[in-house]
């Protein structure tokens, strides 16, 4: 039986496109749909998710079973690569890729993002909608204001004190900080609970107290104490290097929008400050299909498995339309990405 067709998101602005922009991203809309490209594959997503499952209760049974040896540690990895295609799933269900239907959509987040990883689904959700309303708007891209990392000459001249330092050097200690990425996300979890309302924080709050709890008492039941935190460091660092390897490429060194410029509309506002991957099913397994990042942001909730069937028509599309489509190796975007940061923090080297 088809599945039901998913939603296309399109300007998530809320300001109008100039005159141009239909006749530019309405036939490549309308190919995609065509093709069946939009449709929900609910089986591949039950398969991913019950793969997952399988796997984190497979580290878990590790982890009780060698208990107190040292030989523990080598469940970290493995912890920690699960833990990423977890927060992949979640990625997924909050564009309602997997499915259309906002209560499943959310549970699933929930599972994924609260309990499983400590990190807040609604926070979440809310950072990343407004990041693919406007990426790299420099004034509405919450991933490009100016905080650990700064992404502009006139972020890097403001820095002061540690700041300013960090800044000099951002591009040499970028991987070395994701290594803290796990943790700042659990963090920002717990901070965002004073947004939600009443109904939202207690959920959400129940949630990740209960993974706080399970995780502690999993290690701490398992292992001696020194070993349980030796775990969880290794855990937790590998995990945010994992997610910061995923994110690094995708609009580092991109286009940033003029806030005083030109107004563009979803398609150039989308490809051109976004960056591809190359590369084949390790790729895509590794990058959470994040890797086809133009296509993801053309279209959120477009199933995972089918943006790379999606690539060729929004490749040929943009060359019709004079639009740059850019599509490099997994180790040159990363070149592409520290060497801007590089250049960002070059004021500070001269000055």
């Amino acid at each position: 039986m088809p599945e039901a067709a998913a939603p296309v998101v399109e300007p998530q602005s809320g300001a109008p496109d100039r005159k141009s922009e239909p006749s530019e991203f309405t036939p490549l809309l309308r190919d995609v749909r065509a093709q069946g490209l939009l449709d929900r594959r609910t089986g591949w997503y039950t398969v991913a998710i019950v793969v997952n499952a399988l796997l984190f209760g497979a580290v878990v049974a590790g982890v009780i079973v060698t208990g107190d040896s040292w030989w523990s540690l080598a469940f970290a990895p493995a912890l920690a690569l699960a833990s990423a295609r977890t927060a992949f799933i979640g990625h997924d269900a909050g564009h309602a890729q997997i499915s259309s239907d906002k209560r499943i959509g959310r549970a699933i987040g929930l599972v994924h993002g609260n309990l499983m990883l400590g990190m807040s689904y609604a926070w979440w959700n809310d950072k990343h909608n407004r990041h693919h309303a406007n990426p790299n708007h420099i004034d509405k891209d919450p991933d490009v204001v100016a905080d650990v990392l700064v992404f502009t000459r006139h972020q890097a001249r403001l820095r002061v004190g540690f700041r300013r330092w960090l800044t000099r050097h951002q591009a040499w200690l970028f991987f070395p900080l994701t290594l803290l990425e796990g943790l700042a996300l659990k963090v920002s979890g717990f901070r965002d609970l004073r947004r939600q309302n009443t109904r939202e924080r207690r959920v959400e709050g129940a949630l990740l107290i209960g993974h706080v709890a399970g995780y502690a008492a999993l290690l701490f039941g398992a292992m001696p104490p020194g070993k349980a935190l030796a775990f969880a460091a290794v855990h937790q660092a590998l995990f945010g290097l994992h997610l910061g390897m995923a994110f690094a490429p995708n609009h580092k060194g991109m286009e940033m929008p003029d806030p005083e410029g030109e107004r563009w509309g979803h398609l150039r506002r989308q490809v051109l400050t976004s960056r591809n991957v190359r590369g084949g099913p390790l790729t895509d397994w590794f990058l959470g299909g994040l890797n086809y990042q133009i296509e993801h942001h053309l279209f959120p909730s477009m199933p995972r498995p089918h943006l790379k069937l999606a690539q060729p028509l929004v490749r040929e599309h943009c060359q019709r339309v004079g639009i740059p489509y850019v599509e490099t190796g997994l180790l040159a975007s990363y070149r592409q990405a520290l060497r801007h940061m590089h250049d960002v923090g070059e004021p500070l080297r001269v000055g």
